[in-house]
Parts: structure tokens; C-alpha cells; sequence
């Protein structure tokens, strides 16, 4: 069932609670919240999020040599190219930038696949699960932006359960950052790189009122 919870604070403490679950001590009582003067989130219109994992799915395709000009014609013909950021447009249609990085986003995608209620969990002590490809259009169909919409038709998650998942996360990242800082070891069983994406993902998901959205290369983390 969606969580109903509307109070920050009450985030907090299922955040403390799901850290305790996990074994990492909670960062201190007065370490801030991601929700500026105490509001709580909203999450952007399902659009946006259906745009976003289109894009980044074709963004995994082009790292594993889906052809350029496929891509391209790909994105084009779903109408989502307003969405591309300028370091998307330049590794998608020319191959720029490093491989790697874009890789890695793959986390950032399964998260975004969890906000649009098509992945069951975003467990921080597991890696994306292996059937993500079915959850996303089939690029070897190929089937359309539209298609793909049509069969997947389940209801996003609820923003109050965005709310728990980002504070977790954002608090998260802090950890492993001071472990860094510091030279201590990471938790065990987290994976920093696979928390940053997925944290990048949930901060760029949710929106405040009157701020205006962060574009997907605006995200402050």
C-alpha cells in the first residue's frame, strides 16, 4: 500500500530505520534533510520519467554499439529529444565522452524504471535486477516510444514513498562519502558508484514548489 506519510520528520525516522536494517549507523540528528524549508516532494509527471528511461535506455544501447543513426532515428521518431541533455546528444549521436560514465548510469536508469512502478524494489544492497531489459522498449524490434507506453501501464509510485526512497538514499551517499573523506571502508554490502546513480536519479525525479525542475545535467548532488 502507499505510504501516507506527509511530515519530513517521519521520513527521517523510517530513513534511521531502514539504515538500522542494513547495519550503517545513522548520520548525526542534525544533518539536514533533502526538503528545502521542510516541503515535501512531488514527483514529475509520468512523461518525464517515460522520456527519461527511454533515453537512458538508449543511452546503455549506444555503450554496447547500437548504431548511431539507429539511435537517433529512434529518439527522434518518440518525440523525446527536448529531453536530451547536450553530453547525451553529443555520446548518442557522435560517440563523444567516456563509455564508462554513461555505463554506469544504468543505475540511474533501474531507478527510474522503480519510480515508474515497473521495477519491485530499489534494495540499495542489490544491483539492478537482470530481467531490466524486459521492462524497457525492445530495440531489436523495434518497438516504438508509443508501443511501449501502451504496454507498460503500471501507476508510479506514490510521492510520499519517492520521499522515503530519496531520504534514504541521500543519506546514503553521505555516508559513503564521509567513509571516503575519511579512508574508512565503505558499509558492507553498499556499493558507492551504485548509490550515487540511483540517488541522481531520485533528486532529479522530485520536485518542490516554486523551484523550478533541474534539468537531468542540473541536478545539484
Amino acid at each position: 500500500m502507499p505510504s501516507l506519510i506527509s511530515d519530513p520528520r517521519s521520513v527521517r525516522l523510517r530513513t534511521v530505520d531502514g539504515l538500522s536494517a542494513l547495519g550503517i549507523p545513522a548520520p548525526p540528528a542534525d544533518f539536514p534533510m533533502p526538503f528545502p524549508q521542510r516541503q515535501m516532494p512531488k514527483l514529475r509527471p509520468r512523461i518525464h520519467l517515460e522520456a527519461r528511461a527511454a533515453i537512458l535506455n538508449i543511452v546503455q544501447a549506444r555503450v554496447f554499439g547500437m548504431p548511431e543513426e539507429l539511435a537517433m532515428r529512434w529518439l527522434l521518431d518518440a518525440h523525446v529529444l527536448d529531453h536530451l541533455t547536450p553530453d547525451e546528444w553529443g555520446f548518442i549521436a557522435c560517440g563523444r565522452g567516456e563509455r564508462t560514465r554513461y555505463a554506469d548510469q544504468l543505475e540511474s536508469l533501474y531507478a527510474v524504471t522503480w519510480l515508474l512502478g515497473l521495477a519491485d524494489h530499489l534494495d540499495p544492497g542489490a544491483e539492478c535486477s537482470e530481467d531490466l531489459p524486459e521492462l524497457l522498449p525492445d530495440l531489436r524490434a523495434p518497438e516504438s516510444f508509443g508501443d511501449w507506453r501502451d504496454r507498460r501501464l503500471t501507476p508510479t509510485r506514490d510521492s510520499a514513498v519517492v520521499a522515503e526512497m530519496f531520504d534514504l538514499y541521500y543519506c546514503l551517499d553521505w555516508i559513503c562519502d564521509q567513509a571516503r573523506r575519511s579512508g574508512r571502508a565503505l558499509p558492507s554490502g553498499v556499493d558507492d558508484n551504485l548509490v550515487w546513480h540511483r540517488r541522481w536519479a531520485l533528486e532529479w525525479a522530485v520536485v518542490f514548489a516554486e523551484e523550478r525542475p533541474a534539468h537531468w545535467d542540473e541536478v545539484r548532488m
